[in-house]
């Protein structure tokens, strides 16, 4: 039995036993003044699906980084699978990505992602992407949050197929919060080579039956939104508490555990995240982990969605009740209002306008707990 056999059988015995909803994390950030964590020479590495691409099972999320000697950093200590998009920081994140990647272009991975709802867009996205990363190609370009069927056009196909022929791409992806939903287009458009899905202990194995499809189909998965709420709390409008060590750790520890994901891009952006994010890449997921991630999944539950989709098309105001919650949890989860800010400007302007408070009663009653009207009345608070 060859690597890769061993790797699909590992996977198809997990799926098997089955995936219950865990919760937590040991570990801690080094403290003050302490020598920074020596990475291990080398880090667990999988083939990316049927991509013939090798890369670490912890790779780097550069959405909200904006401290270059970090990515530059993380070269270093091994890890070769680097993701950002177009549209991220204002269009300035790929600019600052491919700068502090100047040198190291043939050692890694890289990734990016336009949100080009037409062929001419995704194309003048690809060129801008290509010179402000400094390469002449990329090795996965993502149709950016892509959660319905009717977000995949033809002339999208039309344009990645294209991308790849051309030689400017070597694999097709798509990024998605809602994986189930789109399953049906990404399996018979019969293009796509991975697939970028949030994935993290909050939403559980709501997923997992998906994830099987696209295992069984050879489509390499990356888990996005992997740390989740470990990474701080808010409570309606206070400010979000501080990370907790031990938890964002106990959070990618979880992830990992699912032999089914090839890779995480988890936000790295100083040092101590980074050196974090190494030690959980080389930890077993324990019962101390299992015991504060519990904790924190009751913790959480008034206010963090679990995407379970439910909500869909159940607003009398036509709000994407997932999407508004999520960019709310943006500033309250990630203390990134700007990222919570831009994908509410985002929304038509019809639904921008939309005041959840307005309403006597909410509509949605959420099956995990998740306060609905108050986390909207909160994203709106914030952005409108």
């Amino acid at each position: 039995m060859n690597r890769d056999e061993k790797v699909s059988a590992t996977r198809r015995s997990f799926l098997a036993a089955g995936m219950a909803l865990p919760a937590a994390g040991l570990a801690s950030v080094r403290a003050p003044g302490a020598a920074f964590y020596q990475a291990p020479a080398a880090l667990p590495v999988r083939t990316l699906g049927k991509t013939g691409m090798k890369v670490t099972r912890l790779g780097f999320g550069c959405m909200i980084t904006s401290d270059p000697s970090v990515i530059s950093r993380a070269v270093d200590a091994g890890i070769t699978y680097f993701d950002t998009a177009r549209r991220y920081q204002q269009g300035n994140n790929e600019r600052m990505v491919g700068a502090a990647l100047k040198g190291a272009r043939s050692r890694i991975t890289l990734s990016s992602k336009s949100g080009g709802k037409t062929k001419t867009e995704a194309m003048q996205d690809l060129e801008t992407s290509l010179k402000e990363l400094g390469t002449d190609h990329l090795d996965i370009w993502y149709m950016h949050a892509r959660d319905e069927a009717a977000a995949i056009p033809d002339e999208c196909l039309e344009a990645w197929t294209a991308a790849k022929k051309e030689g400017k791409i070597r694999a097709i992806g798509v990024s998605t919060h809602n994986p189930n939903n789109i399953a049906d287009r990404v399996m018979q458009a019969g293009i796509f080579d991975v697939v970028l899905v949030q994935y993290n202990f909050a939403s559980g194995n709501t997923i997992d039956a998906t994830l099987k499809r696209f295992f069984e189909a050879g489509i390499g998965l990356v888990g996005m939104k992997v740390v989740a709420p470990a990474a701080g709390r808010g409570r309606g409008g206070a400010a979000a508490t501080p990370p907790v060590p031990g938890k964002p750790v106990a959070a990618l520890k979880w992830v990992l555990r699912n032999p089914l994901i090839d890779t995480i891009i988890p936000s790295m952006t100083d040092m101590d995240q980074l050196e974090a994010n190494l030690r959980a890449v080389n930890e077993k997921f324990g019962p101390e982990d299992e015991k504060l991630l519990a904790a924190l999944n009751e913790e959480i539950r008034p206010y963090y969605c679990r995407a379970c989709h439910q909500c869909d098309g159940q607003c009398p105001q036509g709000l994407p009740v997932a999407d508004v919650i999520r960019f709310a949890s943006y500033t309250d989860f990630y203390g990134q209002y700007s990222v919570g800010r831009e994908r509410f400007l985002e929304l038509p302007e019809r639904l921008q306008k939309v005041r959840c408070e307005d309403c006597g009663a909410c509509a949605i009653r959420c099956p995990n707990g998740v306060r609905v009207q108050e986390r909207l009345i909160r994203a709106q608070q914030l952005y409108a």
